[in-house]
């Protein structure tokens, strides 16, 4: 929840100031510290989660299988998130092959994307670029968050084996090298509880 919901709903009553709730927030994160579950920042304000240190124990208490997602869909969010405004064309110029529209749909779909303006070329190709509903998804409360990207020089620049932009994204990381837009092979997500 955003300070300005927390003010206008549950602490209505207190009329507290931004101030004094951000200090109660301090509050309950030092309160949380070293526990199982913890406050967090993120885009569209604060939440409670477990600790990402706990993921092997409850994944174990959910039988449902965590999504999957493809090396692919994963570049491409990437490459968006790192690298926003970008249009379709540029994010093919850098993996080197074509961006399935399904990839794109269901970024969108899942809001983690969208459409932000058209670049004023030949064309006018849509610029993407991510949402707060990404920000939020993996635990981050501004791109500035991102985990920077490793140096790779151009000349040795191949996301055919190795992608500098997949295992930078938080939480998720590739288990299998060998992947297509296809989505053959897939990524798992790493289980997270939130609350």
């Amino acid at each position: 929840m955003s300070i300005d919901n927390l003010r206008s709903t549950v602490l209505d009553e207190f009329d507290l100031s931004v101030r004094m709730v951000n200090g109660l927030i301090k509050d309950l994160q030092n309160h949380y510290e070293g526990r199982g579950i913890e406050l967090i920042k993120v885009a569209s304000g604060f939440r409670f989660q477990t600790r990402s240190e706990l993921s092997p124990w409850l994944s174990k208490l959910w039988t449902e299988k965590a999504p999957k997602y493809s090396r692919a869909m994963l570049e491409t969010l990437s490459l968006i998130a790192y690298r926003q405004p970008i249009t379709r064309g540029e994010i093919e110029e850098v993996r080197g092959v074509a961006v399935s529209s399904s990839i794109i749909r269901t970024l969108q779909e899942r809001g983690w994307i969208k459409v932000i303006g058209h670049k004023e070329i030949p064309g006018r190709p849509a610029l993407f670029a991510t949402t707060p509903v990404f920000l939020d998804y993996f635990g981050l409360a501004s791109l500035e968050e991102l985990p920077p990207l490793p140096e790779v020089a151009p000349a040795s620049f191949n996301l055919g084996n190795e992608s500098p932009f997949i295992d930078d994204l938080p939480e998720t990381g590739p288990t299998n090298e060998n992947q297509s837009d296809s989505g053959e092979s897939d990524v798992r997500e790493t289980t997270e509880s939130t609350g």
